[in-house]
């Protein structure tokens, strides 16, 4: 026969009900018909940061983060219509101001009119899948973005996932240089690129060059800047986390806040810290790629477009004449007597002479305008819309005169003449090969002929 315990029995055990309940590691919550509490366990207050007597008469829906009120509201309505609601989750606003992901079970209790649910802190759980999320987004936009700005706005937007990020930038360190650069930079305070002296920016400096996160806040920000003049001075929250490679540290991920409302910590420092390898890889891999592209289509002694870019622009530019039917010119450019200066000063002079001459190509045209080597010393000056006849001799007369003048070879001045080649769409060919090979020939007749003179092609 099983025997039923008499009240009096029962009695001391419902009496320590509560102190069973403070037991637990999931907080016990009970409120009213109107959303107030009138009951939690003692976990309630490792949950949200507020004691059990501070929480009793205080509305639920107040502390829960604005963005998840209406769809809790919604919950809170069907429990108290008798749906039993497990595995709810939202998050709440703790009394330190940090925020909580919380999972609910609730039910309603029709005879007492109590809302009676079991929180659960779960934001730990929450932090590990979302870091381990933005690990995989940020390995995806290194293979996907376009180039390093893109790549750069699109790890802002992960890590504005974890954390409050309106102000957030990429410093990259030039050690060449000493300088910072910026290839993202987004401030609603100060939009415009910071500074890239390091003397100007002290925290980002003591960042990168020191290898190691630094968290300021307002009881921190004056000893960190030492009384430093700093646009980061301005920063109520300032946070930077090194980029490290094998080489040392490229840069730093960098967070401001000018607000109190967006406060950063400690456990925000281990979770920007946590992605900051990532990053860098992918940055790493951005700028090898950037590289291998430039090395593809640059000369990589004058840094001038290659034969093949060259081509790719020919064949554009030949586009552009026809839709629009205007004129093109290509000039060919050979150095006269120049294997001499190799034989005579050696292959370093010859290299040195060939980068002078790059850049005095680049000054004699305009921006628009294409200058390339296309081998040795031979280079070409592709010149596109609005150029009449005899600008286009013009401009190569300036360019004749130009390379007419004396070189400085490591302290040996050395002069350097050219013969130059015309050819022009749509008079003398209409497709890169007839071009190229038209001007090619009319340089060659101006070499013959003596050289250091310009010659049209018939």
């Amino acid at each position: 026969m099983v025997q039923q315990a008499c009240p009096d029995e029962r009695m001391p055990l419902t009496h320590s009900m509560p102190h069973v309940l403070d037991l637990l590691l999931d907080a016990v919550c009970v409120v009213d018909k109107d959303g107030r509490f009138v009951f939690v366990s003692a976990a309630a207050e490792r949950i949200f940061g507020y004691t059990p007597e501070e929480l009793i008469g205080k509305p639920l829906i107040d502390l829960v983060l604005p963005e998840d009120r209406a769809a809790t509201q919604q919950v809170a309505e069907e429990v108290m219509s008798g749906t039993l609601k497990p595995y709810f989750e939202n998050r709440y606003v703790r009394k330190d101001g940090q925020v909580a992901h919380i999972m609910w079970s609730a039910r309603w209790s029709d005879d007492h009119q109590l809302r009676i649910g079991v929180a659960r802190d779960i934001t730990e759980r929450k932090r590990s899948e979302s870091l381990q999320a933005a690990l995989y987004a940020i390995s995806e936009a290194a293979h996907a973005a376009g180039d390093i700005s893109e790549l750069c706005r699109q790890i802002h937007g992960i890590i504005a996932q974890l954390l409050p990020a309106h102000n957030f930038c990429v410093a990259l360190y030039e050690p060449d240089t000493a300088h910072l650069s910026f290839p993202y930079h987004s401030d609603q305070r100060y939009p415009d690129s910071p500074p890239t002296s390091l003397d100007a920016l002290p925290l980002s400096t003591r960042v990168i060059l020191g290898g190691e996160p630094m968290l300021v806040t307002p009881t921190t920000r004056s000893a960190a800047l030492e009384q430093a003049a700093s646009l980061e001075a301005e920063a109520l929250y300032w946070l930077g986390v090194p980029l490290p490679t094998q080489d040392g540290t490229q840069g730093a991920l960098i967070i401001k806040s000018y607000q109190e409302s967006e406060r950063y910590s400690e456990a925000d420092l281990e979770l920007l810290q946590f992605v900051s390898t990532q990053v860098a890889v992918a940055i790493e891999r951005q700028q090898l790629l950037t590289r291998l592209h430039f090395m593809a289509q640059y000369d990589q002694l004058t840094q001038l477009p290659n034969r093949r870019l060259f081509n790719d622009r020919l064949e554009t530019a030949l586009a552009r004449a026809r839709r629009e039917q205007t004129q093109l010119a290509l000039l060919f450019l050979d150095l006269d007597k120049f294997k001499q200066v190799n034989d005579s000063y050696g292959h370093a002079a010859g290299d040195l002479l060939l980068q002078q001459v790059a850049q005095r190509l680049r000054d004699s045209v305009r921006e628009s305008d294409t200058v390339a080597r296309l081998s040795g010393d031979e280079f070409v000056v592709l010149l596109e819309r609005g150029h009449a006849l005899d600008d286009i001799t013009a401009v190569a007369e300036k360019i004749r005169a130009a390379l007419d003048q004396p070189f400085d070879l490591n302290g040996q001045p050395q002069l350097i003449r050219t013969s130059i080649g015309i050819a022009l769409y749509p008079t003398h060919g209409d497709t890169p090969q007839q071009l190229l090979s038209l001007a090619d020939q009319a340089m060659y007749k101006a070499k013959h002929s003596g050289g250091n003179r310009v010659l049209l092609s018939e």
